[in-house]
């Protein structure tokens, strides 16, 4: 099949996310191809919102921070260090439970060899028009609102998910990017959904 770029929209906070984020970088390295790492914040999607709980709302709060310093990673390093940052980030809170704290994103951008520095970028709101402008893309993109993550395939319209549980490997993984790369040719398609594996 045709090499198409990957464009994937993702909230530091989110473990769907995380897991989807694993099958993407994986199957695209090992397929010779890339991926755009590009943010989308639960924090401004759930922004007046009643009836959010407060626990994902701390999260959220915390990931806003988190992609701060993942826009200024992306401003002053590239992609690769978005990549990196974001690689050390999941691997601590999703993979060993820690929180999305401030020692926690300083812990992971010395992991990801970046200047320690740029962990001040987390209280520095001048990130913030980044951020935004990237969730909006994705938001654009899908064309409704829609949750982390965000995948689109070359030019073509984004779409919410895939949610994976677990991570597909191999075949499997490469017989996923592919029914994608299809369903993001066809004009007239929208939206797919069965029962969410329970792990």
């Amino acid at each position: 099949m045709k090499y198409m770029s990957t464009t994937f929209w993702f909230d530091p906070s989110c473990p769907f996310t995380w897991r989807t984020s694993r099958w993407i970088r994986d199957t695209a390295a090992r397929r010779g191809e890339t991926v755009r790492w590009r943010f989308l914040s639960l924090a401004i999607l759930n922004e007046g919102r009643d009836g959010v709980p407060e626990r994902f709302r701390t999260a959220h709060a915390a990931a806003l921070r988190a992609l701060r310093v993942l826009a200024a990673a992306d401003e002053q390093h590239g992609q690769e260090a978005v990549d990196a940052l974001y690689t050390q980030l999941g691997a601590r809170v999703h993979d060993r439970d820690e929180p999305l704290s401030s020692e926690t994103i300083a812990a992971a951008v010395a992991a990801a060899g970046l200047p320690a520095g740029l962990s001040a970028a987390a209280d520095d709101t001048a990130h913030d028009k980044a951020v935004r402008e990237s969730h909006d893309d994705a938001q654009a993109r899908v064309g409704t609102e829609s949750g982390s993550p965000v995948l689109a395939v070359g030019d073509g319209p984004a779409f919410f998910g895939p949610v994976l549980v677990p991570v597909p490997q191999g075949a499997d993984a490469d017989r996923l990017l592919d029914a994608l790369r299809l369903l993001s040719q066809v004009p007239q398609f929208s939206e797919l959904k069965r029962g969410r594996n329970p792990l």
